[in-house]
Order: C-alpha cells, then structure tokens, then sequence
C-alpha cells in the first residue's frame, strides 16, 4: 500500500474515534480534504485510486494545470481552494473548483457572483474569518461577519460555512469554540477548519472538513 494511503487510513481512523466520543449531535464524521499544493500526482493518484475524492490547493494555476484533465475522467474528485483567491483568478477558479474556503472581502464576493451567473455555475463557499485578529492573514473580523454574510446572501452567493486559520502557538481551543459558535449563530452547517498539528482539537468542536497535508504527504519541499 502506497504510504500516502497508510497514512490517511490513520487519520481517518483517529478522526472517527474522536469524532464517536465528542460529536454525537452531527450527522457524519468529518471530511478530510488532502492538501495536496505542491505535491505531483505520482502521490496524489494512489490517493484517488483508494477511493478519496476531496483534495485542497491553494493556487488557481497550479491547480488547473494539475486537475482539469483528470477532473473531466473523474466526475465524483471535489478541489477545494483553500488559499487565498485573487479577482483576476476568480473566472478559473469558479470553472474548476467545487469548494471556496477563502471568501475574504466583497468585492471578491461581487466578482464570484458575476462569473457563477456568467458561467451558469454554483460554488460552494466558506466565508474566512480572522479569529485571532492578525494584521497579516485575510479574513472578515469577527464583528463584522454577520454583516458580511447577509451581504453575500443578498447576492445569492451559497455560502455553507466558516473558515479559520488560528493564530500558531496559541490557545487553540478558545479559537475553535469561538468559531464553532459563530458558526452557530448563523446557522451554518459545514465548518473548515482544523490542519495536520490540530485537527483532533477542531473536531472536538464540530469541524467538518479539515484540512491535512504534510500528515498525508509528508513534509513540503
């Protein structure tokens, strides 16, 4: 068995023991979206071949050049885009990708919008939200996200759920509760967040697509 497959069978086993012991309230375990960015197929095929079809990239152009071929061959693989998401790029990106986790302003809001009408397409999307306040990373601010999820409802964005990337070395939980109950608040059912180093922690808080990488493939180059 290719090793990318052992090691995703290990967490799908670790995900559905934690998940039995804390969520009893959700109707299925998690899913593991398998970041594969950089990674080339000789490691993503085994991973397709076993059965698994939610995979993560963060580039538009790379994701193109690695997954519009194969996507045509297999209609059931869902792309999400998980980085950050540029308006020039928004045009391939509604084409190709079935999962937006990184909604961060309105007007990348307004230009998805414009090409899902333009393109007779319908995209599922996560609104990113900056839990921990950082100058650096995207994302609505905590305050403002009821605001701007009923300005993308007004436009007839679908948007599913909430997206985190928590503050590094920082007390995780208490970001992953606040982002479980603005999830709650407005009433959504999916919730992204939860990566190789805290995915258990996200889903004793109700995640329900994580988002691993180098746990399956192993360290980035």
């Amino acid at each position: 068995m290719h090793s990318t497959v052992e090691n995703l069978l290990k967490i799908q086993t670790k995900v559905k023991l934690k998940f039995e012991n804390k969520n009893k309230d959700l109707n299925s375990t998690p899913k593991i979206i398998a970041v594969s960015k950089t990674f080339g197929m000789e490691n993503i095929k085994p991973l397709i071949n076993n059965g698994h079809i939610d995979f993560g990239e963060n580039k538009v152009q790379e994701a193109q050049e690695k997954w519009a071929f194969i996507k045509k061959q297999n209609k059931s693989i869902k792309l999400h885009l998980i980085g950050k998401l540029q308006t020039n790029k928004v045009k391939a990106a509604v084409k190709l990708f079935d999962y937006i986790h990184s909604l961060d302003n309105k007007k990348l809001a307004d230009k998805i919008q414009q090409q899902e009408n333009d393109n007779n397409l319908k995209t599922k999307i996560f609104i990113q939200v900056n839990i921990g306040s950082e100058e650096q990373k995207s994302g609505i601010s905590v305050d403002e996200i009821p605001d701007f999820y009923n300005y993308c409802k007004s436009i007839n964005l679908n948007i599913i759920g909430l997206m985190c990337i928590p503050p590094i070395n920082s007390d995780i939980e208490r970001y992953f509760q606040n982002m479980k109950q603005l999830n709650q608040e407005l009433n959504l059912k999916e919730l992204s967040m939860g990566m190789s180093a805290d995915y258990l922690t996200a889903v004793e808080y109700g995640a329900t697509y994580l988002r691993i990488g180098s746990n399956i493939f192993g360290a980035r180059n």
